[in-house]
């Protein structure tokens, strides 16, 4: 399609046809399937379950709506749609509608047509403003939607209010030969969901009483959390029946897909810095979006966002950039006690339930960061084998553990910041017999070596082997104490009882 028309009569010569929304979307994107492009850039995890779906649907011609959690790229998916459209379609010049040239449905459009002929303007509708979206919220009226009567037309134009032309149309129908898109639909008032139902099966819309019958042609597409439709609103029953598809949503399915999201979506590219984050720790911080997700403490219908740990690595990048400028390293490298900084990113975007509320925000976040570091450790490391005679390890425990216990047995403690010059960090790791061996596993430079020595004691102290307390930004490990009713001195025996106090 050229650009070159200007009027009516150019287009005719042009050999232009009109097509509708659906027919423009499905040629499009049968070109796109059979060339194996890419239908969503960006969006992962979806290429054999979402995807899939949403093509299915636009081939088959169907509205459709994305069901799922916070943070799940439904928003994203829809607004990508636009890719499916051609570049530009002409449109009759000065039309509220966007009215086709050759197939107007606006009154307007009409009578233009007829007093000016093919000598009619028209202008060219690039793809991105064929895309409308409403976010569902309690001020939306059926107005802002569909339109309403305009006094101010009707007296500047010299108009009755039996003119249609005395309408001014809301969203939807400007949204002609377009894609409109609700967000959030359950919290749209029921009485504007039926406002809705027209337009879904007969295409037409009627407004303040005006028998108009506008044939408008356009893609509808809706999006929905599962919470919704117990907690704030639902989707009325003959709604959700025109609705042709319901698309589920879903969370990546690995840690893995999960850090190519975050490392696509989070700002890291710090100036003046070099912030390096190991793939290692990039699935550190992704194991503690999944406990929270897995967590009795955290409200599964709400769902934790992938906005979780896109935050939470920005702000380990922030913390890795600020100790560089405090402690002038070049190459600033993450550590364990790195993590307590992240709790910000955790606090705000978890739901909790009953127990979790009781507890706390904050100590439910560090729950959850320590059930990810134990998950990492119990990956990578040995087995905590306990002593033949003892309940737990210790001391006489055999394994690779046994020097590290006795170290601590004999009242030695490590003391961690993150703020300490990383020399300092590591001598402070190294005064430990046997870490370095086991940290030194996992390969990797100095830096790294001194990150699995923390995520070690960290993954001991998880596995309730050590003692650990946290000051300020200080985190120090100490050996575990021992329950008070091994440390009292033996009595006799209880009066009436055979048992030993």
């Amino acid at each position: 399609m050229t650009r070159d028309a200007k009027t009516l009569g150019d287009l005719r010569r042009s050999g232009y046809r009109p097509r509708t929304i659906r027919a423009e979307i499905r040629d499009n994107l049968k070109r796109k399937l059979a060339a194996r492009e890419e239908l969503f850039p960006g969006i992962l995890g979806y290429e054999r379950t979402v995807i899939p779906a949403v093509a299915n649907a636009l081939l088959a011609g169907h509205d459709f709506i994305l069901l799922g959690l916070r943070g799940q790229a439904k928003s994203r998916i829809l607004r990508q749609l636009t890719t499916l459209l051609d570049a530009v379609v002409p449109v009759l010049a000065g039309s509220e509608i966007n009215d086709d040239p050759l197939a107007p449905v606006s009154t307007w459009a009409t009578r233009r047509l007829q007093e000016a002929g093919d000598d009619a303007a028209i202008e060219w509708w690039p793809r991105e403003a064929r895309y409308n979206e409403k976010l569902a919220t309690p001020d939306v009226s059926i107005a802002d939607l569909l339109g309403d009567i305009d006094p101010i037309k009707a007296a500047t134009r010299r108009l009755t209010y039996a003119d249609p032309e005395v309408i001014h149309f809301g969203i939807v129908p400007r949204t002609h030969r377009g894609i409109f898109v609700i967000n959030e639909l359950p919290d749209l008032a029921p009485r504007l969901q039926v406002g809705l139902l027209n337009l879904l099966e007969e295409r037409d819309l009627q407004i303040r009483g005006f028998p108009v019958r506008l044939s408008l042609d356009i893609l509808f597409a809706f999006s929905a959390n599962p919470e919704d439709y117990t907690n704030r609103g639902s989707i009325i029953t003959p709604l959700r029946d025109r609705i042709a598809s319901q698309i589920l949503t879903h969370y990546p399915p690995s840690a893995q897909v999960a850090a190519r999201i975050t490392a696509q979506e989070a700002w890291l590219d710090r100036d003046g810095v070099p912030v390096a984050i190991p793939d290692a720790v990039r699935l550190l911080i992704e194991e503690i979006s999944i406990a929270a997700r897995d967590s009795d403490l955290v409200d599964p219908t709400s769902g934790v966002s992938a906005r979780v740990a896109i935050s939470a690595i920005e702000l380990l990048a922030s913390n890795l950039e600020r100790r560089a400028l405090l402690t002038g390293e070049k190459h600033p490298h993450p550590r364990v006690c790195d993590l307590p900084p992240l709790l910000p990113a955790l606090t705000g975007k978890l739901e909790m339930v009953y127990e979790g509320e009781q507890q706390g925000p904050e100590v439910v976040a560090r729950k959850l960061v320590g059930q990810a570091v134990k998950k990492v450790f119990e990956a990578r490391f040995p087995e905590i084998v306990a002593a033949p005679s003892t309940a737990t390890a210790g001391p006489d425990a055999p394994g690779p553990y046994a020097p590290i216990f006795s170290w601590f047995a004999g009242g030695q403690a490590v003391a961690l910041s993150d703020e300490m010059p990383f020399l300092d960090y590591e001598a402070e790791l190294r005064r430990v017999p046997g870490l370095f061996a086991l940290a030194e596993t996992q390969g990797g430079g100095p830096e790294e070596t001194a990150f699995w020595a923390e995520l070690i004691l960290d993954g001991l102290h998880q596995s309730v082997k050590l003692a650990r307390h946290d000051v300020d930004s200080t985190v120090s490990y100490k050996e575990l104490l021992k329950f008070q009713l091994l440390k009292t001195p033996r009595r006799g025996p209880r009066r009436g009882t055979g048992e030993v106090n």
